[in-house]
């Protein structure tokens, strides 16, 4: 998919102190010679340009353009960890001992101020919102129709969802709504970016099971698996399980026929800043969407319109990466998973539709001396700051054997073709905790095809049926301590790393083969990799 990188000189710093540019700014990395929008020349449809996306970075200098190019390069040299490896979020990384607490400290560079911004946020993600009208006031406005009450109790101790167990209930993950366009007028509302799918016209864009008193929810997910056997090389024999998915008691009435059910799971909230804080550019230059280099990778970016100023950019956010920013992501979650309006989004009865007329008769929580909406701009505020600075964990067993073995195999196999390792931030990005940091989130942030084993069928803007965003995997090796299992993939459905890996298919077929082809010996290393991320 993308060009090779020359391999780097290695820096005379210390290996566990973090890399942070603290001159004036340069380059990330060469740029493609062919411009990466032309790529979706299909998907813009022509005469569109972008111009809320950059293809060069204006941040930076000539002189620290040569020393980020050479600090972004991947390794040759795997007898050792290499420098800032351990501080994988840079100087926000959090070194606080391992526990369930992992993924929610705040990253370690922001200021005393700072620390109580986030604190605040922080009991805003984990509140509970209530039904209107309430004594509580404030905290009313959940709903009418809703997935959940609090953000935490979705993304559990800021990290991964879970598939629903049994009648555990699906808390923490939920079937997506949508359909392709069937006219030429829907037709021209996509390539025009104006929407990223249709809704279904009677239950919205996601089903959701929870209603507040009085009112029906709208349905439950049902989850069925078959699992299907996996002999690999050596003999091994992996049990998958391969779900599949359907809505059942209905509260309004069918879906309709062209509606697509795309399960999604809660992913983690670590890294979100740093990851806004990636140059455009540095993400496009990874883009190949025709595979001009014949290496079978081809991803792309997903171009979305910004809600707020109408312009063309990047989603780098969401399973699909339709989402541009972390307060539009927010502002979309209040919406669609709780039910409440924000400036943003101003949907005060939530995902209620035009169908579900009881829904849209029920009271909400607007409240005049507060504002237009339930959640006004002081709670985004605060709840976007919390989202930006959830710190990443510092790496663990980096040096071990097995780790360095295991990374070495992670590139050998072509796992880096799209978990790209490293990113230095943009030199001017607002807030200073996330400017100019070595980053390791181990992803390309592009759409890649997975084939048709995890294909949900259902197109998001530039993705397509059996495209996702590579998610990134710092914090993966934590995924037990914290949430209390080992679900992995867009549906839960991997339950450990190895069976996550070997769902891989389309343009990761090549890089699971490999796993597959491995010894035991090898296999075991990489996951340990994987646990040190």
């Amino acid at each position: 998919m993308r060009r090779l990188l020359e391999f780097p000189r290695r820096s005379r710093r210390a290996g566990g102190s973090p890399f942070r540019l603290n001159r004036p700014a340069g380059l990330a990395r060469r740029r493609c010679a062919i411009l990466v929008l032309a790529l979706t020349s299909s998907a813009l449809a022509g005469e569109l340009q972008p111009t809320g996306l950059a293809t060069t970075r204006s941040d930076l200098n000539a002189k620290d353009q040569a020393r980020v190019t050479s600090v972004t390069r991947p390794t040759t040299d795997f007898s050792k960890p290499e420098p800032f490896e351990l501080m994988q979020g840079g100087a926000g990384t959090s070194r606080k001992d391992v526990s369930r607490d992992s993924f929610s400290q705040s990253s370690a560079n922001i200021t005393f101020e700072e620390e109580g911004t986030f604190k605040l946020g922080n009991a805003l993600f984990r509140k509970n919102w209530v039904s209107s009208p309430s004594s509580t006031q404030a905290s009313d406005g959940l709903g009418p129709l809703f997935n959940e009450r609090a953000c935490q109790n979705c993304h559990l101790k800021d990290g991964r969802g879970r598939p629903p167990q049994g009648d555990t209930g699906t808390t923490s993950m939920f079937l997506r709504l949508a359909r392709d366009a069937s006219n030429a007028k829907e037709k021209s509302a996509l390539a025009d970016r104006e929407l990223l799918n249709f809704p279904d016209p009677v239950y919205g864009t996601q089903l959701q099971e929870l209603a507040v008193p009085g009112l029906r929810g709208e349905g439950r997910m049902r989850v069925d698996y078959q699992e299907r056997q996996v002999t690999l090389a050596d003999g091994t024999m992996v049990s998958l399980r391969k779900p599949s998915y359907s809505a059942t008691d209905l509260g309004y009435g069918p879906l309709d026929p062209r509606t697509t059910l795309s399960p999604r799971l809660t992913p983690p909230m670590i890294g979100l800043g740093l990851i806004e804080q990636i140059a455009p550019a540095d993400i496009l230059a990874h883009a190949d969407p025709e595979d001009r280099d014949n290496d079978g990778i081809s991803g792309k970016p997903n171009i979305v319109r910004d809600g707020l100023s109408g312009e063309l950019t990047l989603g780098r956010f969401g399973w699909k990466a339709q989402t541009a920013s972390i307060r539009k992501q927010a502002a979309d979650a209040f919406a669609g998973d709780i039910g409440i309006s924000t400036p943003e989004e101003p949907k005060h009865w939530g995902e209620c539709t035009a169908a579900e007329a009881r829904c849209l008769a029920m009271p909400n929580g607007v409240q005049a001396r507060l504002g237009p909406v339930e959640a006004p701009p002081p709670v985004m505020d605060l709840v976007t700051f919390y989202s930006q600075n959830l710190a990443v964990p510092a790496r663990r067993d980096l040096a071990a054997p097995d780790v360095l073995a295991g990374k070495k195999l992670f590139y050998e196999i072509g796992c880096v073709s799209c978990h790209t390792p490293k990113f230095v931030t943009r030199r001017d990005a607002p807030d200073k905790a996330q400017a100019f940091q070595l980053i390791w989130p181990y992803s390309d942030f592009l759409l890649h095809d997975m084939g048709p084993d995890l294909a949900d069928g259902q197109a998001v803007g530039d993705a397509t049926g059996s495209e996702w965003r590579t998610p990134p995997l710092w914090g993966i090796g934590l995924t037990e301590t914290v949430n209390g299992n080992s679900f992995f993939l867009h549906d839960g459905r991997a339950r450990s790393l190895t069976e996550a890996v070997l769902w891989h298919g389309g343009e990761a077929q090549k890089a699971r083969d490999r796993f597959a082809a491995a010894n035991a010996a090898e296999r075991d290393a990489l996951v340990k990799f994987l646990e040190s991320l």
